[in-house]
């Protein structure tokens, strides 16, 4: 990576990438404002305006929007998540300007129309109904808010069906004018494009975004408990939570070995003692979110109602054991997938985009591949032990379910298997 960055004078980050070997170029727009910028009464004001922003500027129909990143066969899309909401573009090399040029229209010019508002509320709607349809993906937002109850990390990121039936296009603008300002946003390019040229379109096409940053989010809070939605499915869907790391900790690497090693792989403990050896489960595996200020550490499966009775103590014995035995084999297995996941990524241009992003938010810099590699590579088994024992001192840890979770050990039973160091226990 050849990162190049600027600051103009109203604030706004632009970040380059050039990949010149490439013909096409992925350009973004990063703000640093998500679901954790919210009010509880405008949860889900993020995500809505992530979808409005695409349905009208003063000077383009949502249709034209469409048709003119269409006539160029490149494509605009968004995302929004706890902490940022991204727009980006990919496009051809020619075409960096009109890319350029849409995103700073949807992002300075918006009409927020009421006739679309209303329209897009029913898509967000439908959206919400569609994620509680489906267990395997709102079982991590109930876990989410097990870990982080009152308060807006843990909100959904799609809001609740009464706030996003009250937004007006008037908490759209004010919520834009607070959070989207020229020193929280960046725009980078990757691929095929010039940090000099992109500089001049950024300071010409973003030259009315306020100046400053909006006020931080109030700190995340760890707390844990249980959560239990019954529902009459096949399976039962269980999310297990710990408190983990931030992104600027220096564990952050260490927690991604952890998981890994933990539930990341076919070779993972968690896949073959609950799948491969005592099959109860199709799916299950371990992973670290972590937030500028906080993290958490979790596992998922999905498993049948009985056998969903034997999943806990079994999570509770390779989470003791791993903190107890971990060997320089697995740990060195689990960098290695780590590290290649890192290395392909880079050969994607939005991939390579959105690293970016993440450091610039969470370091003020971006991290080069080789400083990432050898923190990476310096981690031993010893590392990994030491970070199983805090994860098994945990006194509260959060369990979220859906669907008929009867048969699963209480809470209680559970919680007690944490809380101090742990000793070598086999899986019951």
């Amino acid at each position: 990576m050849n990162v190049k960055i600027s600051r103009l004078s109203n604030g706004l980050i632009v970040a380059t990438d050039p990949m010149m070997q490439l013909e096409t170029a992925a350009v973004g727009v990063w703000v640093n404002a998500g679901a954790r910028s919210e009010t509880k009464p405008l949860n889900g004001i993020s995500h809505m305006l992530e979808h409005m922003a695409f349905k009208g500027t003063r000077r383009r129909s949502a249709r034209a929007i469409a048709e003119e990143i269409e006539a160029v066969g490149g494509f605009l899309n968004a995302y929004t998540s706890r902490e940022q909401t991204a727009f980006h573009a990919r496009v051809l090399k020619a075409d960096v300007p009109l890319a350029l040029d849409l995103l700073s229209d949807i992002l300075t010019e918006p009409t927020f129309a009421a006739d679309e508002l209303e329209r897009e509320r029913q898509v967000v709607l439908q959206e919400i109904g569609q994620a509680k349809d489906t267990p395997d993906d709102i079982i991590f937002d109930y876990l989410q808010t097990v870990c982080y109850p009152d308060q807006a990390m843990g909100w959904p990121i799609l809001g609740e069906e009464e706030t996003v039936s009250s937004f007006s296009s008037n908490d759209l603008r004010r919520y834009m004018g607070e959070n989207y300002r020229a020193g929280s946003m960046i725009v980078i390019g990757s691929g095929a494009v010039d940090h000099d040229v992109l500089v001049a379109l950024a300071e010409e096409k973003f030259a009315s975004l306020p100046s400053g940053a909006p006020k931080a989010p109030e700190p995340a809070r760890y707390r844990g408990g249980e959560m239990q939605i019954d529902d009459d499915l096949e399976q039962c869907h269980i999310a297990y939570g710990f408190p983990g790391v931030s992104a600027v900790d220096a564990d952050y690497l260490l927690g991604q070995v952890y998981v890994t090693a933990l539930g990341g792989g076919m070779s993972s403990r968690l896949f073959q003692e609950v799948r491969e050896k005592r099959g109860l489960c199709y799916s299950i595996y371990a992973f670290a979110n972590s937030h500028k200020d906080d993290g958490v550490v979790g596992i998922y499966t999905g498993t049948g109602e009985s056998e969903a009775a034997e999943i806990g103590a079994i999570v509770a014995g390779e989470m003791a054991n791993l903190a107890e035995t971990a060997t320089e084999d697995e740990v060195s297995r689990a960098k290695a997938q780590i590290k290649s996941s890192l290395l392909m990524g880079l050969e994607s241009p939005a991939a390579r985009a959105e690293l970016i992003a993440g450091h610039i938010f969470n370091y003020d810099r971006v991290l080069s591949v080789s400083e990432m590699t050898e923190k990476l590579e310096a981690l031993d088994a010893a590392a990994v032990r030491r970070f199983g024992e805090k994860i098994m001192e945990t006194a509260n840890p959060a369990v979220a379910t859906v669907g008929p979770a009867g048969k699963l050990e209480r809470y209680g039973i559970f919680a007690e298997r944490f809380g101090s160091k742990p000793t070598v226990r086999a899986a019951e």
